[in-house]
């Protein structure tokens, strides 16, 4: 049986979680399947249905530009995104994302100029093109390292610490999970909680669908102000894209990374 709202007869989807077996689980399959997500159109919300919701709801948005709830559970929200293109929505912001941070805002040189890449990337309109997690920038991100349709956020981060003459200071990599496990074998990660103020060019690491999983996503800090984290991130939208969070109210973050000069 269905739970939650009423189904498409009371002008809303209905809200579906894993042992449903109704009309609309079919539907919610097909949208799933013209999304990328490897599940089978068979009317039965089994644990593959429910990890492709959850996979979906790591990597878009509701409404508001809010990142959805990984819960697995098609609510209101979920059947929104699902049904509207990402690139549709701008998220609100109260800072300018195309603009640098003050110098007093602080920041590594390394990271400030990770940070500028990333933004040049943004105002350059760079993201998917052709279908999800596709095109020529996510190519470039992926630097050979993962075949075109995969997550590209820890790639796009990665990508932009590579631009540095230098070189880019860990190894290259398209793992979010991987990428903290570098910074914190180099001493460079901070634990969320541990009451360190994040600066621009610092990079953020979230878990997605388990704290004990393999799943994650990040971005790069822009700034934090008036009790608001803004970072700017690839693969949230198809877009390289300006985010902000209520710092206090951030879940599943699995720390920062500060890459030192």
């Amino acid at each position: 049986m269905s739970h939650g709202n009423a189904g498409p007869a009371g002008g809303a989807m209905a809200t579906l979680r894993k042992g449903d077996h109704v009309p609309e689980v079919a539907r919610l399959q097909q949208l799933l399947k013209d999304r990328g997500f490897q599940v089978a159109v068979d009317g039965e919300f089994g644990l593959k249905t429910k990890q492709a919701v959850q996979a979906f709801q790591s990597q878009d948005v509701d409404p508001h530009g809010e990142p959805l709830i990984v819960d697995g559970i098609a609510g209101p929200l979920t059947w929104w995104s699902l049904t509207h293109a990402k690139s549709s929505i701008v998220p609100a912001s109260a800072v300018d994302y195309a603009l640098m941070p003050q110098v007093e805002s602080g920041g590594s040189q390394n990271g400030r100029r990770a940070l500028g890449v990333a933004i040049d990337e943004m105002k350059a309109g760079a993201g998917e093109i052709g279908g999800n997690n596709r095109g020529p920038y996510v190519v470039k991100y992926l630097n050979g390292l993962a075949p075109e349709g995969s997550s590209w956020c820890a790639a796009f981060v990665s990508w932009c610490f590579a631009q540095d003459p230098t070189g880019i200071p860990f190894r290259y990599t398209v793992g979010a999970r991987d990428l903290l496990s570098q910074l914190k074998k180099r001493g460079w990660a901070r634990e969320p909680g541990a009451g360190y103020q994040p600066e621009p060019g610092d990079i953020v690491i979230w878990w997605r669908v388990r704290a004990d999983g393999w799943q994650g996503h990040t971005g790069l800090v822009h700034q934090v102000r008036d009790g608001r984290l803004y970072t700017v991130e690839g693969n949230r939208l198809p877009q390289v894209r300006g985010f902000s969070y209520v710092l206090s109210r951030i879940d599943k973050r699995l720390g920062y990374g500060h890459v030192p000069d």
